[in-house]
């Protein structure tokens, strides 16, 4: 994880916490949040206020995340929202964070010039037991204020000063003048300024979590599915009727095509299709040849080429599949027949324009692990679990193409890859040598098959 670290891949885009003040306030909060404390002096935090230094020093990473369902946030600063939010349990919630710190900026801004905001993403399941508990999550809150309590003092003062304007002998109330004077010594003029979070809560429908092998849930779409990563889940212990796993493929296909969720990448508009699948089949060669043990370090696009044409026969499926296709979108060759069950179909999609377009190109990316580029920039969880296990060659290639190629230039290639509104992906490619040496490797149903079509996507 160090190359990843170094290069800007990991732990890109944190926070820095280097001021005592800062660390007093950081610690304010999550002592009122969890009654710890860190006897840090700088640490880095995401866009939720945690810290992998801390979440070391603490020996738990969920520290501000208890059992990975409601998750705490520690907010120092309006300029946590460009952060990404490490150790995700749900594909929503650093949405969900950025539209609440963007909503409340200029009284967020206010707040954190003198304390911390704490607060947390509230739904009513508080332990994850059993799949079935997924349905259960149908709206998430947001909760807030200082560790000094200054919103709900403002929200009190606000309704003494009503009280004052309503009552006729509030001017003879030695009692009720008082206690607006204290209050007001704490919140300000709210007459004048206002101290008042916007209340706000989000409806989940469609969403991932890593619980249960990495769970994906979409309810609300015309055709309902939930879609497992890990073991599959029995449907009958879950109130939709179609439970698929990784493996049923074809019926994972027929969901998206039923549900317009994902269009062919040579039929979308503006993009260069055939650079695009080149690019995979380059990654799918890196993938063969690290099988090889071939050395790949310093290897150029050029030299992955030329190793392609050299072990073509050796070449898995996916490599000529997606050959065949570039020859027909290059050269209008033969129309290549692509169906559900070749292991290149799922390279071969993007997700439509819809509001769940960054999700779907994330079960996309779990779908086709070799196409690493999608993996980074769309599912750095599971990117970050497989690297752990590749060569040193492979994690040597891929590490200096994303330098290369993606950090550069990271909202054009996102883009050209996925058109529409590219998925939001803030991490900023600084390297953070201190934080280097203080981080551990963590991570960080039986439907009959789709009659043929004419074209590639038969089915």
């Amino acid at each position: 994880m160090k190359r990843l670290i170094e290069k800007g891949l990991m732990f890109g885009g944190l926070i820095e916490v280097a001021s005592p003040a800062l660390v007093e306030r950081y610690n304010r909060a999550l002592e009122h949040l969890t009654g710890k404390r860190t006897a840090l002096d700088d640490f880095h935090i995401d866009i939720s206020g945690y810290s992998p230094e801390v979440g070391d020093e603490l020996g738990d990473h969920l520290y501000l995340n208890h059992a990975g369902v409601n998750r705490q946030f520690i907010l120092l600063t309006t300029e946590q929202k460009r952060a990404p939010l490490l150790n995700a349990k749900f594909s929503t919630s650093r949405g969900i964070l950025r539209q609440f710190i963007e909503t409340n900026e200029a009284q967020l801004f206010a707040l954190t010039a003198r304390d911390a905001v704490a607060g947390e993403l509230v739904n009513s399941v508080f332990a994850m037991e059993s799949p079935a508990r997924l349905f259960d999550i149908q709206r998430v809150v947001v909760e807030a204020d200082t560790t000094k309590g200054t919103v709900r003092q403002a929200e009190k003062l606000a309704e003494l000063v009503n009280r004052f304007k309503r009552e006729e002998d509030a001017w003879f109330d030695d009692v009720l003048i008082a206690e607006m004077i204290g209050l007001a010594q704490e919140t300000g003029d709210v007459t004048r300024n206002p101290v008042r979070l916007e209340q706000m809560e989000f409806q989940q429908e469609n969403f991932w979590t890593a619980h249960f092998g990495g769970v994906y849930l979409f309810r609300g779409v015309k055709h309902q599915a939930l879609i497992s990563m890990g073991e599959r889940i029995d449907p009958g212990t879950i109130p939709i009727e179609v439970s698929l796993a990784a493996q049923d493929r074809s019926q994972i296909a027929r969901f998206l095509q039923a549900n317009d969720l994902v269009e062919p990448i040579v039929k979308a508009r503006g993009v260069d299709a055939a650079a695009i699948l080149r690019q995979k089949m380059d990654f799918i060669v890196v993938d063969a040849a690290q099988e090889a043990g071939v050395d790949l370090r310093g290897a150029t696009r050029a030299d992955i080429r030329a190793l392609a044409r050299k072990n073509t026969r050796r070449l898995p499926q996916e490599y000529h599949t997606l050959n065949a296709l570039v020859n027909w979108a290059e050269n209008r060759g033969r129309w290549p027949e692509i169906d559900s069950d070749n292991p290149a179909y799922f390279y071969t999609l993007r997700a439509s324009d819809h509001a769940d377009r960054d999700l779907v190109n994330q079960l996309l990316a779990d779908l086709a692990p070799k196409d690493v580029r999608q993996l980074f920039i769309c599912h750095k969880e599971l990117f970050y679990r497989l690297y752990a296990g590749w060569s040193e060659t492979k994690k040597s290639y891929v590490a200096d193409f994303l330098e290369r190629e993606y950090l550069v230039d990271k909202a054009g290639a996102r883009h050209a890859l996925f058109g529409h509104d590219a998925p939001l992906d803030d991490d900023r490619a600084v390297p953070q040598e201190d934080l280097i040496a203080r981080v551990g490797p963590w991570g960080a149903v039986g439907a009959a098959k789709p009659a043929k079509r004419s074209g590639p996507w038969g089915g």
